[in-house]
């Protein structure tokens, strides 16, 4: 298994230890382009929770996503927010999702959010 990138696991302990959203980060994952902002693990996964309770479908699942967070270490995965998948010119969903993504699959990232525009 191949060592995480170095800077990557510093930026998500960064992010986990000062609570805070603002960071932009574009990564490359499994052929995917993923941009948006990084969360708290735990912030991410309250907004998730509360995201699933408004379903009326999916409110069971909730209860996943409130579980406490019980990890010694480095960060493992990078928690999305307000994130898309890039995909032509477009990015998808165009409101942004929450995604997770494990730090160990990331082949290449830059700091920043790519953004497109109709002009």
């Amino acid at each position: 298994m191949p060592k995480p990138d170095e800077l990557i696991v510093d930026i998500a302990a960064r992010v986990e230890s000062g609570q805070s959203s603002q960071m932009s980060l574009t990564v490359v994952t499994g052929g995917a382009v993923i941009t948006g902002r990084l969360a708290p693990e735990a912030m991410w996964r309250q907004r998730v929770s509360e995201v699933l309770m408004d379903s009326a479908r999916l409110g069971e699942f909730s209860a996943v996503f409130e579980t406490p967070l019980t990890k010694d270490g480095p960060p493992t995965h990078l928690h999305f927010h307000v994130a898309r998948i890039l995909q032509g010119t477009v990015g998808i969903p165009e409101t942004g999702g929450m995604f997770r993504v494990a730090i160990e699959d990331i082949s290449a990232w830059t700091v920043g959010d790519f953004s497109y525009s109709d002009h």
